[in-house]
């Protein structure tokens, strides 16, 4: 039943009660209010309660009903069967009401309001919504500074929401939208910014407070218009075209536009200084508005680079940058966000690809020219002013000011390292390089660095570094203790160092560096010297390409020794380093041996001692590559499994460090072989949980979990109880989804190996429901990844499985009668090995198959694929074998070799029409294709004839190989097969098969008695 306007006031009763503390009254309020939400009048009710003029003041309420609203939205206004929701009319009705509540005086309501019309307009602009932006233009040319900014946060919000819709049409939608808004956004944009200059003139002539307090709020209002204003620009220019580096076409609005908002950060700059104590508000507004600005800027480039590269717009807007960065006012300093922002101006004109030339090919235009050609003019140019822009002395000096102002800790980082060292280490080295100036500042000196490491052919930034380096080290010897601005300009030399090894290693001996000043700053202890080690540290880290066998124990060993150090900042950055070490290629075990019983201690230590949950996963990072790198892993698996139960305890709704944990212990297992049972203590209980779909946290941790099943089972010595028990649990996920396919595939392989008959006499019903909800429902690429499985497991059960897996297999015979497959290999080889499965079939449970082949059900599921049902379905089967022989591997072949030879013996007379083929193709697989099985075979041989894994156990790849060779059709003769059934074939069909046997070509019938040695 509908809601109408006499349910307004009940509606506005349960909105105040959902929102009470006392629960005996909130829940009953929720659920009237959930169970109302699906009938038509709902929005309506909310409607009038949002707008009702009695209920201004009740700005909860009317903020709950518009979240309300805004949910209904999300569920209701797309047409749904299982609910009547919002009628047409009803929508009609909203859209109308919305538009005539444009002048909302609180803030937050009004947010919620564009908020509404933007989610609406996704759905129904522009066909059942088609004037709403008409509609919105209209009434901005008569509203007042509040109407005007309320209709550009809806404008702002409904643009946004629109720009991500990503069809053709909707692009083509939003380019109209932007070349009918953009005019006029933009000359009420210039407007504003004059009006607000003014203001801002005449606020800074007269610093009394009190006077004009209502002239102040309306010149506050249309700052905020305007800074509307310059994000609709922003999304009409970026979404309302098409990038230029892609259709080589200009955009003129970035052209217009940037220029003038350089100029705008120019004029606005100044007032962060002056206003901050006498107007706070509007230098809060100045300081946003100089950092929206270079963040357009910033997006319009990365859009349009051909359009910004312009000479009068790229020139102006990267040297007014690099001034900034170089030589900024006094004030500017400690306006980070802006000067973060004129970094990544800079950096990313660096890296522009656009803007570098590219080998490509030749794309003609209408006209002639090439694509490549016009791309490779545009770039010469940019290259030109880039060049005029960076000569080498302004790159010398980016370089010195980068690592000379920007790189050195200041008092306030010192404070913060003092305080709170795991917090300043997290701060300083984990965080986007955006949002940081330090980070950014390195982000930006690197780039600099690989840009212009040569010019010429002569590398100058390379010495430019040295030589600063050895100021910084010679201006604060190794002996020196002190906090001075010596020791902190040789902190930032050493950051710079590390930073550009690859460049610097030309210039500079790391042996010599490590075992003079580094060794010297490493033994000395004092609590000062932990701003040195921190960075030595990081040192040993990035340079760890260069460190020769010679160096490596005592960089180890020093590594070691800062892990123990009594500074957080400087055990993190020692635990960071040691992984880059372990992971290296050249990573020396032999040479750290003796060190990992210190390490594993330091590690446990340092982990009880930290707090952030950062730490503690970059901790249990370094654990795992430790297990995943060493093989001396057994002596400390006792201190391990208490190590992983103590971090499980502790990590309870941190499924990050779960996650970290989880990749630790399969390292773990995997190091441990066979002797993984002694951590099946801690190790079960978490698999447990990390395979339960219904788990809370099942979402982050399934996956991880699921490779940490594959590799318990895989280095499993038996089959324990719990872990049999776990396959159901690989039902329930696969018949959720196919997500997890392929390391699904490998867990029922590691059963099948490990679990044998138990396994298949307790799960057989889950296995027939895997493969049946697999076979059919997944693409090629899948099913070749499951179809291995099944020959598998007919292989290890020949008697047992066909019957089980009948459907599957039934559709295993769908998938060879159909066709597709002539001009697609993957459905070839997805036939190909169907086909050699049936025949695997035939050759090991020959009832089986013609049970199967002979089934209603089967012939029933053929014609619902759209099959042509065969009279025989097994005779259409042989012409697959016979067509896909070449497709298959040496043992599929000898196995459509035997079936082929089994078919002769079939009482019917279709057989001798396939005679030929079939002798032709059992004779070429006699003769020929048994060179790579017999490879197969003794290199089978050697494996089962190799000592077994610890304990006398086997391998899973050594009882792999043990299944193969004890494989029926290895063993099976198919010489003595064909010879035999031929004389059946004989015995049954007579003069026929004589008959048959004689049209054969001499040629053929000479290579078959060879193969038969037959005399």
């Amino acid at each position: 039943m509908a809601l109408s306007a006499s349910d307004v006031p009940a509606m506005y009763s349960l909105i105040t009660d959902s929102m009470s503390s006392d629960q005996a009254i909130r829940k009953p309020a929720e659920f009237a209010l959930s169970q109302s939400e699906s009938r038509p009048g709902f929005c309506s009710c909310l409607m009038e309660v949002i707008t009702a003029k009695d209920l201004v003041s009740q700005v909860d309420v009317r903020l709950m009903a518009s979240v309300f609203f805004k949910n209904s939205i999300n569920r209701y206004w797309r047409h749904r069967r299982d609910s009547s929701g919002i009628t047409n009319d009803e929508k009609i009705h909203l859209r109308q009401k919305l538009l005539l509540h444009l002048r909302e005086e609180n803030d937050k309501i009004a947010q919620m309001l564009s908020v509404l019309i933007s989610r609406i307009a996704r759905i129904d602009y522009p066909k059942e919504w088609p004037d709403l932006f008409s509609v919105l233009a209209q009434q901005l040319q008569s509203a007042d500074v509040l109407a005007s900014h309320r209709i550009f946060m809806i404008l702002f919000r409904t643009l946004k929401e629109l720009s991500t819709k990503r069809l053709t049409s909707d692009q083509r939608n939003f380019a109209e939208i932007s070349s009918h808004f953009f005019d006029y956004c933009w000359r009420l944009w210039q407007s504003d910014v004059q009006t607000i200059l003014h203001g801002f003139s005449t606020l800074s002539q007269s610093y009394n407070s009190n006077a004009g307090e209502q002239h102040h709020d309306e010149l506050y209002l249309t700052c905020e218009r305007w800074l509307l204003c310059s994000k609709i620009i922003r999304q009409l220019i970026i979404s309302g075209f098409q990038s230029d580096s892609k259709c080589f076409q200009e955009v003129r609005p970035v052209k217009e536009v940037s220029p003038v908002l350089l100029s705008a950060i120019q004029s606005f700059l100044p007032y962060y200084s002056s206003f901050q104590k006498e107007y706070p508000k509007f230098w809060d507004f100045a300081k946003r508005a100089c950092t929206k600005l270079m963040k357009i800027l910033v997006a319009f480039q990365g859009r349009h680079p051909y359009s910004f590269g312009d000479k009068f717009v790229l020139s102006s807007v990267v040297d007014f940058c690099l001034n900034k960065i170089t030589d900024p006012e006094p004030y500017l300093l400690s306006f980070e966000q802006f000067l973060i922002q004129c970094m990544v101006m800079v950096k990313n004109m660096l890296e522009c690809k656009e803007y570098k030339p590219t080998l490509t090919g030749r794309v003609m235009d209408e006209n002639g020219v090439t694509l490549e050609q016009i791309k490779k003019n545009i770039s010469n140019m940019v290259g030109g002013v880039l060049t005029s822009l960076l000569p080498n002395e302004r790159i010398v000096l980016l370089c010195n000011v980068l690592i000379r102002r920007y790189f050195v800790l200041t008092a306030s980082d010192l404070e913060e390292w003092y305080r709170n060292p795991e917090s300043f280490h997290h701060e300083q080295d984990m965080i986007q390089w955006t949002e940081k100036l330090r980070p950014c500042a390195e982000a930006l000196y690197i780039v600099l660095f690989e840009n212009n490491s040569q010019v010429g052919g002569i590398q100058f930034t390379g010495p430019v570094v040295v030589n600063l380096l050895q100021e910084a080290m010679n201006s604060c010897p190794s002996s020196m203790t002190e906090i001075t601005p010596g020791m902190l300009l040789k902190d930032a030399a050493y950051g710079a160092a590390a930073y550009v090894y690859y460049e610097l290693s030309n210039y500079l001996s790391f042996k010599d560096w490590f075992n003079g000043a580094l060794s010297l700053e490493l033994s000395n202890d004092h609590p000062n010297m932990r701003i040195i080690h921190r960075k030595v540290a990081l040192i040993l880290g990035q340079w760890v390409s260069e460190i020769k066998e010679d160096t490596k124990r005592p960089v180890y060993c020093a590594l070691v020794r800062l892990l123990q150090a009594k500074d957080l900042a400087v055990r993190l950055a020692a635990c960071r380093s040691l992984c880059l070490h372990m992971e290296d290629v050249d990573f020396s075990e032999r040479e750290f041996l003796d060190l990992l019983p210190i390490c594993w201690d330091s590690c446990f230590k340092l982990f009880d001692e930290v707090q952030e949950f950062d730490s503690k996963v970059q901790i249990l990072n370094l654990i795992s590559i430790l297990i995943g790198h060493v093989s001396e892993v057994i002596p400390f698996a006792n201190n391990l499994v208490q190590f992983f139960q103590k971090v499980w305890e502790e990590s309870s709704g941190e499924s990050l460090l779960q996650i970290q944990l989880l990749i630790a212990l399969r390292n773990f297992v995997v190091a441990l072989g066979y002797q993984s049972p002694i951590c099946y203590n801690i190790l079960l209980p978490i698999l447990d949980n990390g395979i339960d779909i219904n788990s809370p946290d099942e979402l982050n941790l399934l996956e991880d979990s699921m490779l940490l099943w594959e590799a318990t089972l895989s280095h499993a010595p038996s089959m324990v109880p719990q872990l049999l028990s776990y396959f159901s649990r690989l039902a329930d996920i696969m018949e959720r989804s196919f997500d997890h396919l392929q390391v699904s595939v490998n867990i029922i392989e590691d059963y099948i190996i490990l679990g044998g008959n138990e396994f298949l006499s307790v799960h057989a019903s889950n296995i027939a429901k895997i493969l049946d909800s697999v076979v059919g429902n997944v693409n090629d690429r899948g099913l070749l990844s499951v179809l291995p499985v099944i020959d598998l497991l007919i292989q290890c059960f020949p008697v047992e499985v066909p019957s089980l897996i009948s459907s599957t297999l039934q559709k295993l015979v769908v998938i060879c009668l159909s066709g597709g497959d002539d001009h697609d290999p993957s459905k070839a080889s997805v036939k190909a090995s169907s086909a050699a499965i049936l025949a695997r079939i035939l050759v090991m449970n020959t009832n089986s198959l013609a049970q199967l082949t002979s089934d209603p059900s089967t012939s029933m599921l053929l014609q619902t694929a759209g099959v042509p049902v065969p009279e025989n379905i097994l005779l259409c089967l042989v012409d697959i074998w016979l067509d896909k022989v070449d497709n298959v591997s040496s043992i599929q072949k000898k196995t459509f070799g035997l079936a082929l030879s089994i078919i002769l013996t079939l009482r019917l007379p279709q057989v001798l029409d396939k005679l030929d083929q079939i002798l032709s193709i059992c004779t070429s697989v006699i003769l020929g294709g048994n060179d790579d099985l017999t490879e197969e075979e003794s290199s089978g041989d050697m494996s089962s004839n190799m000592p077994s894994h610890e304990g006398g156990i086997p391998s899973k790849e050594i009882r792999k190989r043990q299944i193969k060779i004890s494989d029926p059709v290895n063993n099976l003769s198919l010489e003595n097969s064909v010879r035999e059934n031929l004389q059946t074939c004989a015995s049954i069909h007579g003069e026929s098969f004589n008959a048959a046997m004689s049209s054969m070509h001499p040629s053929a019938f000479a290579q078959l008695k060879q193969a038969l040695k037959m005399q």
